[in-house]
């Protein structure tokens, strides 16, 4: 069944990206209006026809972050969900890596999905919604060089869990969505030879995402969801 968002406005972090612009699509193709966030500049080419698209916005920093989503309720009326996708990626081994890479991931995938639960949180609790936060398959099995990626991973899985508790009576639903391999062009860049069909497409992840901000999933909170594809 394809998922109806029909006029929610649904704000997706890290929106520029591939898995950003992927979820923007089909966010749009369900009768949502979507506002993407971003700290890179905005650039028109490659963006889906989104109702807003903000810019140059630190999403670890809650003055920005509250300011972009006060820009957002300002300009489309209000807020009935969000997608935390904005995150990074590194490969190290804990002996050959350094802790300004564990300082980055944390910051880069927990903080800046914590800032933006917290700036939205006003707007859904005022209207009802729903919070999807990107995780990974990595939160739950670590492999060599994924320490400080599946931590901060694990720590958005936890996220997810404890803000589930606290809003299950408030109208808020959070869940999470934990990958494995995206199909992304930097990921077939990184590994060339892998095969690709088995990694998650953007778009398959994607539905997931809006199924889980649609009224079928009100039942659901608290939840974390592999979508492995075939890894």
């Amino acid at each position: 069944m394809f998922s109806r968002l029909d006029s929610r406005i649904i704000v997706i972090t890290g929106g520029f990206g591939a898995l950003g612009r992927a979820v923007a699509t089909r966010l749009v193709a369900a009768g949502a209006r979507v506002a993407l966030l971003d700290r890179a500049p905005v650039a028109q080419a490659g963006l889906p026809d989104v109702a807003l698209a903000l810019g140059g916005v630190d999403l670890g920093q809650e003055a920005d972050c509250q300011a972009a989503y006060a820009q957002v309720g300002a300009t489309l009326g209000a807020v009935h969900g969000i997608v935390n996708v904005a995150g990074g990626f590194t490969w190290e081994t804990v002996e050959g890596g350094t802790l300004a890479s564990w300082d980055r991931m944390y910051e880069t995938n927990v903080r800046t999905a914590v800032v933006s639960c917290r700036a939205a949180l006003p707007y859904l609790l005022a209207n009802g919604g729903s919070i999807v936060n990107v995780g990974a398959a990595a939160a739950q099995k670590a492999g060599t060089g994924m320490g400080a990626y599946a931590a901060s991973k694990a720590g958005v899985a936890r996220l997810t869990e404890a803000l589930a508790e606290e809003l299950k009576d408030r109208g808020v639903t959070v869940n999470a969505v934990l990958p494995s391999i995206i199909d992304t062009p930097a990921n077939r860049a990184d590994m060339p030879g892998a095969d690709v069909t088995r990694w998650v497409a953007p778009d398959k992840l994607a539905a997931v995402i809006a199924f889980l901000l649609s009224d079928e999933a009100s039942a659901l909170t608290g939840a974390c969801i592999p979508v492995n594809g075939r890894v």
